[in-house]
């Protein structure tokens, strides 16, 4: 097993999850098989609990894992299925150590950081290194493992330590450290600094870790003088100093790595066995990342959400829509909307900003309503779904969005004006929503309904289930604690608001069409968890064609699209499932 620890100095939010997911692709892209774990130094047992605004969103994995945006990463570049322990944070560490000197194991010593935390987080890594995250089960030959927050943090010292040691158990042929930092370029001299990355890794080397590569973020190609600058003061080669540019999408990442020798790096210094001939997935990468700047068609969809002020909040939304909008060859336009700024009382207190909310909501090719928690906003998110309704728009509803959907149909079909979710308002007369007792036991942590769940279709002229691919039943991502009331589902579809798919006993419903309808669609599990670059996630995907104009094309020629819309310019194919199957990672 070789272990590559990509840790970050300067600031956090740096990129350090984008870097290590594109290491661990170009790695995979020469047969080697690639895993990721991810350690975030915060005491919280996992990601649950957070505000979006914290750390972006919440990452769900099929476990029910609650984890950090990153393990999404690794999940989309690596085509990789991770476990919650694939997430490792401090409040695990301290809470493994502590039942186990609650059970006696350290027979009466005195329980300390060093060597007890330490040594739990190594073979934690050790063990969870191993654990296949292939569809083969064949165990994992290179682990990447991403060291959250910035060198430097009091609450990341434990893990510096434990990984100063680790260099050594491991030994120095099977451990490699990539150190991620800032090069800032101040607009008064127009010139790039290398003092913040000389700090940083002197800081990193006082304690104990030199790193092998220094991966440099900045807004423009680092120049030759800067690199040796760096080289001369970090005490590396200059070849060493890598390059890490802002460019126009995140899949040319592992590109630029690749154009600067890292993985002839990775192969003299770990010793890896690779196949440097057959790379048809690398080939594939190239083309996809190549493609998405020279489309000249756009699409826009209109996000309604309440915390639209940080786009982390939205990150695997925004990926499974760019998916699907590579897969059409159309440029992706996502108009962001707070849903309060649709409101009646915005108009009152700031009608410019309700006015251009409305704007841009009216200009959208397709409306899309994602998750969330709490009252504030959904008022805004019913008026915004009651527009698409009424104005036959694409509309995709996800998890809240899909049951404020049946809110909104409940008030402006059925006619029951106080229709809402016990969420918001326990004492509606109509309860349309309702919350799930056994996922609700007071405590907030852990408790939601997560992870894979299955989900049967009842009928076989469902949309969804013909851009599923005709399966009788799907495994999907949940993250709820509250569900559609089964007991009023004939009032709904009787006016023609279908409830085409539920789970295994009939109970929870699971996915809601509307009759007569472009595509208004409302699913209760986040699909966009599972969506891929090279396979979009179905819900994403109907939504694009149809605000492009060509799902019932789509549909009536099979689920297959015309030549002209192939998912690539280079293929022979005329439907994007073969190149999607061709781009998938190879099986080892």
């Amino acid at each position: 097993m070789r272990y590559i620890l990509v840790t970050g100095g300067v600031i956090s939010g740096i990129g350090k999850g984008i870097i290590a997911s594109s290491v661990g692709t170009i790695l995979k892209s020469c047969g080697l098989r690639v895993t990721a774990i991810k350690i975030d130094p915060y005491i919280n047992i996992d990601a649950g609990t957070f505000s979006p605004y914290e750390h972006g969103e919440v990452f769900v994995l099929d476990d029910g894992g609650e984890v950090d945006l990153d393990l999404g990463n690794y999940e989309r570049f690596l085509d990789i299925r991770l476990t919650k322990d694939n997430n490792l944070t401090t409040g695990k560490i301290y809470q493994s150590v502590i039942n186990k000197e609650r059970r006696g194991d350290y027979l009466g010593k005195t329980v300390q950081v060093v060597p007890h935390i330490t040594d739990a987080i190594q073979e934690w890594v050790m063990k969870q290194a191993k654990v296949s995250v292939d569809d083969d089960g064949a165990e994992p030959q290179v682990c990447v493992i991403e060291l959250g927050g910035t060198v430097g943090d009091i609450e990341s010292m434990p893990f510096i330590e434990a990984f100063r040691q680790f260099q050594f158990k491991v030994k120095r042929e099977n451990f490699c450290n990539i150190h991620v930092s800032l090069i800032p370029m101040p607009n008064t001299t127009g010139e790039q600094k290398t003092k913040p990355t000389q700090n940083s890794v002197r800081e990193l080397r006082g304690l104990g870790l030199s790193p092998d590569l220094i991966m440099c973020r900045c807004a423009t190609a680092l120049e030759t003088a800067v690199k040796e600058k760096i080289s001369m003061f970090c005490h590396v080669e200059p070849t060493q100093v890598v390059c890490v540019h802002d460019v126009s999408s995140v899949y040319k990442v592992p590109l630029i790595l690749e154009n600067q020798g890292v993985v002839n790096y990775f192969c003299q210094r770990l010793n890896l066995p690779v196949d440097m001939r057959h790379r048809k997935m690398h080939t594939k990468w190239k083309e996809m990342a190549d493609r998405a700047d020279r489309f000249l068609e756009h699409v826009s969809i209109a996000l309604v959400g309440k915390y639209t002020k940080l786009s982390d909040s939205y990150t695997s939304v925004i990926k499974a829509l760019q998916h699907s909008a590579l897969a059409i060859n159309h440029k992706l336009e996502v108009k962001y909307i707070d849903s309060a700024d649709l409101e009646p009382a915005t108009l009152k207190d700031e009608p410019v900003k309700y006015h251009e909310a409305w704007q841009k909501l009216c200009s959208s090719n397709g409306v899309l309503v994602p998750g969330g928690f709490g009252v504030r906003g959904t008022e805004g998110k019913i008026l915004a779904i009651n527009w698409a309704r009424r104005q036959g728009k694409p509309f995709l509803g996800v998890c809240l969005g899909m049951q404020l959907a049946v809110c909104e149909f409940a008030r402006n079909v059925l006619g029951w004006e106080d229709a809402s979710s016990t969420e918001f308002y326990p004492k509606s007369k109509h309860p349309v929503v309702i919350d799930m007792p056994e996922h609700n036991p007071g405590q907030m942590g852990g408790t939601m309904r997560l992870g894979k769940r299955r989900t049967i279709f009842k009928t076989d002229d469902s949309v969804m289930k013909k851009l599923y691919g005709g399966f009788e039943y799907i495994e999907e991502r949940h993250r709820h604690r509250f569900e559609v009331n089964p007991e009023l589902k004939h009032h709904f579809e009787a006016k023609g608001l279908k409830f085409v798919g539920q789970d295994e006993e009939g109970e929870r419903m699971e996915i809601i069409e509307l009759e007569g309808h472009t595509y208004f669609v409302g699913v209760q599990y986040h699909p966009e968890f599972t969506s891929r670059p090279i396979k979009p996630s179905p819900p994403y995907f109907g939504l694009l064609l149809a605000a492009v104009g060509k799902l019932q094309s789509y549909l009536a020629k099979g689920c297959h699209l015309s030549p002209r819309d192939t998912y690539s310019d280079c293929s022979d194919s005329s439907s994007p499932e073969t190149d999607i199957l061709e781009l998938n990672f190879p099986s080892l």
